[in-house]
């Protein structure tokens, strides 16, 4: 990668204005971060910082729409507006330089400095420790500005070309006072397809003490970012591995190195997983790293070859852990566990649509006996009640397709999963009930007829959601009400 320039025309006016405003009340202010380096090289950036000598109580004054949650690290977000009027947020911080870090995360003391100089020395990898000063581009007509007029101390436009992640200064100290600095450079070369410079690789791999002591939450954070925005996520992965932060982290995958089936698969169940974390959709991506975690746990060979029964199963108790640990939500753990407990979903399609190519047997006249093999409508209404509604079944479809294409071996044919979702769609044309809320009749209705308080509520209602399930017809309180009497008069 070749930076020639920094390209002003790309920089958004409102982040102009607001330096504007620090420059015309006497300050120095410099744009600085992740911001202008993804500028630099043709990304959109998420957010934009700029660094200024004003005290947080100054830029308040300067500033009234803002927030200074961060007040006492120097840090005000200020709340700008666009010619649009649509908001964005710009992160305004004092310069400081900051000394004896605690728990590898949060700096004990902060000063305040009067230059970008000192500030710029403390922060992370030298991609993001170049500034421009501000006074350099208001009003400038210019489309670009040159790189000599880049405040540039540690080398990081050199190392922006060369597509590394290196630290600033001495790489065991910046490692030292931030334990999530680590994981961040992983992330960050995953995310920028860049390589890390050796001597701060090792540096990571000797301080990893340090980012053991970082919370879950940050560390769930920044795999989350991997997975959500590299183009190969797998690049992100291998590297924490390398510099051994994933065993620290998920030392269940680390389990499934090695671990092969030959007959079935290209790869180790390590490698699988994360070549089909690669190719599955964004929605799924967390499930497709986890979906065979549980084969190193469940392995057994006899006579007949190599066996993970249950993998699946075990898999997902593996998941509720793993996302325990890290702090995931209930809710997305429930949804990713379930993903893994129902990946290995078996549709008994009809046997004739292996024997020819998908554009074939889209050309050959059958019978309707033939075309509707495989499940009842029955079965699939259990199905998707089963794996847990239509939005899971959707999102087991999307897996089974990842998993499958990022394997050679695969003997799955496409044809199988159109028909299962072709029966579903038929299905789902009709009142189907798959919960008891779903159901005509709830439990003020059950003790209305005498049916007493307490567990058994609940079993008529499972059982009639059982009847309902094998005919939807039966979905109406008269009904429903007449097979409890029945059921409870034999």
């Amino acid at each position: 990668m070749k930076v020639e320039h920094f390209p002003l025309n790309k920089l958004p006016q409102y982040v102009i204005e607001v330096g504007r405003k620090l420059v015309d009340a006497g300050f120095q202010a410099y744009l600085v971060g992740g911001g202008i380096r993804d500028l630099f090289i043709g990304r959109n950036p998420k957010d934009f910082d700029i660094s200024t000598d004003a005290l947080p109580e100054q830029i308040q004054q300067i500033f009234p729409k803002s927030v200074a949650t961060g007040a006492k690290f120097g840090n005000i977000i200020v709340v700008a507006e666009d010619e649009y009027g649509e908001r964005f947020d710009v992160d305004v911080t004092t310069f400081r330089e900051e000394e004896d870090y605690q728990s590898g995360r949060w700096p004990a003391k902060v000063e305040f400095t009067k230059t970008i100089e000192g500030d710029l020395s403390r922060r992370d990898f030298t991609i993001n420790a170049f500034a421009i000063d501000v006074n350099m581009i208001v009003d400038n007509d210019d489309e670009f500005l040159d790189l000599d007029e880049v405040v540039d101390l540690f080398d990081g436009l050199q190392d922006l070309s060369k597509e590394l992640i290196r630290c600033v200064g001495n790489p065991i100290e910046r490692l030292k006072e931030d334990g999530l600095r680590a994981f961040r450079a992983c992330r960050l070369a995953s995310e920028l397809s860049f390589s890390i410079e050796e001597e701060t690789k090792e540096a990571i791999k000797q301080t990893n003490n340090v980012a053991k002591q970082i919370s879950a939450e940050r560390i769930r954070d920044e795999l989350l970012k991997i997975i959500k925005h590299s183009p190969k996520p797998s690049i992100g992965f291998k590297l924490l591995d390398e510099v051994g932060l994933l065993k620290m982290v998920i030392p269940e995958l680390i389990e499934n190195k090695g671990i092969t089936q030959p007959e079935w698969h290209d790869d180790d169940s390590f490698e699988h997983s994360l070549k089909c974390m690669d190719v599955a959709e964004d929605s799924i991506k967390l499930a497709a790293l986890f979906h065979d975690i549980g084969k190193a746990r469940t392995r057994s060979e006899d006579e007949k070859g190599v066996h993970f029964y249950g993998h699946n199963v075990k898999g997902s108790d593996m998941v509720k852990e793993i996302m325990t640990r890290l702090r995931f939500s209930n809710k997305k753990i429930e949804r990713v566990a379930n993903l893994v407990r129902w990946h290995m979903f078996y549709y008994p399609s009809a046997e004739w649509r292996k024997e020819y190519d998908i554009e074939e047997a889209d050309n050959i006249k059958h019978t309707e006996e033939e075309l509707r093999h495989g499940w009842s409508d029955a079965a699939v209404r259990r199905f998707i009640r089963r794996v847990g509604g239509q939005e899971a079944v959707d999102d087991l479809i999307k897996l089974r397709i990842a998993d499958a294409a990022c394997n050679t071996k695969s003997e799955f044919n496409p044809k199988e999963i159109k028909v299962l979702e072709e029966r579903i769609a038929e299905v789902r044309q009709q009142d189907m009930a798959l919960k008891v809320t779903d159901l005509d009749i709830n439990g003020n209705d059950l003790i209305n007829i005498g049916v007493p308080k307490g567990p058994k509520i609940g079993q008529i209602l499972d059982f009639l959601l059982e009847k309902v399930t094998d005919d939807p017809t039966l979905n109406d309180k008269e009904k429903l009400l007449e097979i409890v009497w029945k059921k409870r008069n034999k």
